[in-house]
């Protein structure tokens, strides 16, 4: 299974409830921090819907 890594890039204040709670989901708190998920459809749903707030690498 592919890695990806995703790092938060910008501030969720101002977004809503749901992009809040998809950041948590994703394990993303501060700026500027880095987490890796395997590539599984479910975890590129959740980055594609903050992918504003996100920057995202091949691992």
């Amino acid at each position: 299974m592919a890695k990806i890594k995703v790092t938060k890039r910008r501030s969720a204040i101002n977004r809503s409830l749901r992009q809040k709670r998809t950041l948590e989901a994703l394990g993303l708190r501060k700026i500027g921090q880095t987490v890796e998920h395997d590539a599984t459809p479910n975890i590129l749903g959740m980055v594609n819907k903050v992918k504003h707030l996100v920057s995202v690498e091949e691992a």
